[in-house]
């Protein structure tokens, strides 16, 4: 037939889209089941406290890591490595913000009263500030280091780094929204956060000698 579908491209440009949304609607659906991961842990650390808490959170990374999940503080560190396209890291990054806020509103509405009083001091004490900033970036740091650990054969990294940067008081973006949802409220200091996340995780990227071999 002449001017059959296959002349127009009509069957390669539907096998296309068809690729493409298969590939999205699992990068999303891996999003979420990140930030749920991420969210367990923190209700873990809201509920609990030091020093059960921090130790119990590292449970949501584990599950990430080992279940392939798509976390943007443990992607964005290989953004070279892994040829993650911007793009798919930002969609990452806003899924992880919306549904980890979302879980922290379900928190909220169990109505734990040690969940809730522990969520809003939380945020209370969030700032705009340069060591805010530090503290977002030194998590940056660990977090890269963890998931390289694991990547590199042992979940060493995750067992001690996250308690690590708990114990520190350094500060995660996941983790933050999640416990904005709890309190139910917003603070810009998540901006911040994000920004230092993303830059920690590029730092100890460059500094482990990655920069070179690409």
């Amino acid at each position: 037939m002449l001017y059959s579908e296959d002349v127009f491209g009509y069957n390669g440009r539907t096998k296309e889209v068809k690729i493409v949304f298969k590939k999205y609607s699992e990068l999303v659906l891996k999003s979420v089941g990140a930030a749920v991961l991420i969210a367990l842990g923190d209700y873990a650390l809201l509920k609990l406290g030091n020093p059960i808490g921090p130790v119990i959170f590292a449970f949501g990374l584990l599950g990430v890591c080992y279940m392939g999940q798509n976390l943007f503080t443990g992607k964005c560190g290989f953004l070279v490595d892994d040829k993650i396209r911007v793009f798919d890291l930002l969609l990452i990054l806003v899924v992880n913000l919306v549904a980890g806020y979302l879980m922290g509103v379900v928190f909220a509405g169990i109505g734990d009263a040690d969940v809730l009083a522990s969520a809003s001091s939380k945020v209370a004490g969030w700032e705009i500030s340069f060591p805010f900033f530090v503290k977002s970036v030194m998590c940056g740091v660990i977090m890269y280091i963890a998931v390289l650990l694991y990547r590199k054969g042992t979940p060493l990294g995750i067992i001690f780094g996250i308690p690590l940067f708990i114990f520190c008081g350094f500060q995660h973006c996941i983790a933050n929204v999640i416990t904005m949802g709890a309190a139910v409220a917003f603070d810009w200091s998540l901006l911040i956060c994000i920004a230092g996340n993303f830059l920690g995780s590029i730092i100890m990227w460059a500094l482990a000698g990655q920069y070179f071999k690409k």
